[in-house]
C-alpha cells in the first residue's frame, strides 16, 4: 500500500463534508470566525443531518467531519449536546461514511465513548504558550495548554487515531512554534497516534473581535521545515490550501515537506471567508512542480488495526463501494 513520504510527489486530501451539530462556543476567542453566543445557536436534528448526508450519496465524500461548538462542561444541556454529536457519528456510518470529530476538550470517557463511532478524532494545540491566556484566550477556559495538552495523551492512552496541529500567528514567538511542536513530538513518542500535524495560518475573517494582522504567508514554508525537522516521520505534515492563497508558497510548503492538504469540502466552516478551492483546481495548481494529488480515507493505514472490528469493516466498505480511488491513505 502506497502511503506519501518526504521522497514521493503524492499530496493527499480527503474528499470531506462538514456537519455543525451547534455554532455555540462557551469559549471566546478573539480570532474566532465560528462561534455563536449559547443559546443563540439552534442545534442540528438528527433529521436534518439524514437529509443532508443522503443528498451526498452519489458524489465523492467519504469523511463526516463532526465539528461543534463546545457546551459547557457543567452546564445542563452537555449530555444532551454529546449525544447528538455521539448519535451523528454513527448515523454518518450508517450511510456509508466515515465520521472525524473535532468537538473541543472532551472528558476521557466521553472520548472513549466517541471512539466507537469514529475512525478518528481531533483537537488542535494551536500553541503552548500560557501568555496566550492573557489575550486572545483572556475568554477561552478551555484553552488552557495543559487541558489540550491532557487531550493528546488521553488520545494515545485510548489508541485514537488523532489530528492536531497549531494555529499561526496568534500572538506566539518562533520559540513558542517550536516548543508545540516538540510537546506534540514528544507525546508521538509514546502513544504513536498523532496522523496528521496541521499547519493553520491564522488569517483575517469577517466575524472576529481581533485586530491582529493574520499569519505573514511569506514564513509558512520555514515552519513547515522547521515542523518537519522536529516532528516524527510517521506524522504528516497539512496545510489548508484555501488558507494559502499563493501558489507559489503552497508548491514551497509542499517541497519543505508538507504532504497533505486536509478535508476538502464544500466550504470551511471554520474560515468561512475563504472557500475551498475544488480538488481539480488544485491538481492543476500542483501539477507544475510534479505533484499528484490522490485522495485519502480520514485515517491512515498503519492505525486500522487500532479500531474495532465494526468500524473496520465500515472502512473496508466505503473503500469497496468506489468513493476512495487509490490505496493512498
Amino acid at each position: 500500500m502506497l502511503i506519501p513520504s518526504l521522497t514521493s510527489k503524492l499530496i493527499t486530501y480527503s474528499p470531506a463534508y462538514t456537519l455543525v451539530p451547534t455554532y455555540e462556543c462557551f469559549n471566546r476567542c478573539s480570532y474566532c470566525n465560528f462561534r455563536e453566543e449559547p443559546g443563540k445557536s439552534p442545534w442540528i436534528s438528527l433529521s436534518e443531518a439524514e437529509a443532508l448526508l443522503k443528498s451526498l450519496a452519489n458524489k465523492d465524500t467519504i469523511e463526516i467531519l463532526i465539528l461543534s461548538g463546545e457546551v459547557h462542561p457543567q452546564s445542563s444541556r452537555r449530555k444532551a449536546w454529546f449525544e447528538i454529536i455521539y448519535d451523528l457519528g454513527e448515523l454518518a456510518l450508517n450511510l456509508g461514511f466515515l465520521p472525524h470529530t473535532n468537538a473541543g476538550i472532551l472528558t476521557f470517557a466521553e472520548m472513549a465513548k466517541l471512539k466507537e463511532v469514529n475512525v478518528s478524532m481531533g483537537l488542535m494545540l494551536e500553541q503552548i504558550n500560557p501568555n496566550l491566556l492573557t489575550n486572545v484566550h483572556k475568554y477561552a477556559p478551555s484553552k488552557l495548554p495543559s487541558l489540550r495538552l491532557e487531550q493528546l495523551e488521553w488520545a494515545g492512552q485510548l489508541e485514537i487515531p488523532f489530528t492536531t496541529g497549531l494555529l499561526l500567528g496568534i500572538g506566539e514567538c518562533d520559540a513558542d512554534r517550536q516548543e508545540t511542536l516538540e510537546a506534540i513530538a514528544h507525546i508521538q513518542e509514546k502513544w504513536g497516534h498523532i496522523q496528521e500535524v496541521i499547519l493553520q495560518p491564522y488569517s483575517l475573517g469577517s466575524q472576529q473581535i481581533s485586530d491582529a494582522p493574520g499569519f505573514n504567508l511569506e514564513q509558512l514554508p520555514e515552519v513547515v521545515a522547521i515542523a518537519r525537522q522536529i516532528l516524527p516521520n510517521n506524522i504528516t505534515i497539512q496545510i489548508p490550501p484555501n488558507l494559502v492563497t499563493q501558489p507559489q508558497i503552497l508548491l514551497a510548503c509542499l517541497d519543505a515537506g508538507a504532504r497533505d492538504l486536509g478535508g476538502i469540502g464544500p466550504w470551511d466552516e471554520v474560515n468561512p471567508d475563504y472557500p475551498h478551492p475544488h480538488h481539480q483546481q488544485l491538481a492543476e495548481i500542483l501539477a507544475p512542480g510534479g505533484w499528484e494529488l490522490v485522495p485519502r480515507l480520514p485515517l491512515y493505514p498503519q492505525y486500522y488495526s487500532r479500531l474495532s472490528e465494526a468500524l473496520q469493516n465500515s472502512v473496508q466498505r466505503g473503500r469497496l463501494n468506489g468513493k476512495i480511488y487509490s490505496e493512498i491513505a
